[in-house]
């Protein structure tokens, strides 16, 4: 048996401020638990503010994440009525939007062809090589970019919906 000169829970009951000092009392009989006495009753108010302050920092952040949805919720109605009266405004535009945006999607369909065909075969290759993937995303990803925001833009005007405007 080690006999160890540190402190023992009994010398130095406070040495973690985090545990609650209690007494445990030796079992009568073997295989009984130890019980524990009851804790002092300002700890049990301490506990309760404690809780109670936490009850108001959620009540607080509920009314603080309601008050944000209904902004949200009314700057989007505001966008959703001021695009549809720029759509009464212009009819002719709108129609030529949506017209646009089914021809973008369909040079958008070749160009993500072309894109995924790139890294079929030259997968392996982009992995291996730095410069490699740097050429693949100059090559590709500035074209992407800017033809799916133009596309969202043509879609909003025209009249479709996009996830954006689903959301």
């Amino acid at each position: 048996m080690v006999r160890s000169n540190a402190p023992t829970m009994s010398q130095h009951p406070q040495s973690s401020p985090s545990c609650v000092p209690a007494e445990v009392t030796s079992p009568a009989r073997a295989g009984e638990t130890p019980k524990i006495s009851e804790t002092s009753p300002s700890i049990d108010r301490l506990q309760i503010q404690l809780l109670q302050k936490l009850v108001e920092g959620q009540q607080r952040q509920n009314e603080l994440i309601e008050d944000l949805s209904h902004q949200v919720r009314a700057s989007q109605q505001q966008r959703t009525a001021e695009l549809l009266q720029w759509k009464q405004a212009h009819p002719h535009l709108a129609r030529k939007c949506r017209e646009a945006t089914e021809t973008l999607g369909a040079i958008q369909t070749e160009f993500l062809t072309q894109l995924t065909d790139e890294v079929s075969n030259n997968g392996q290759t982009m992995l291996d090589s730095e410069y490699m993937l740097g050429e693949f995303v100059d090559r590709f990803g500035p074209r992407l970019v800017h033809l799916s925001g133009v596309m969202q833009l043509l879609a909003q005007l025209g009249g479709y919906p996009t996830a954006a405007s689903e959301a």
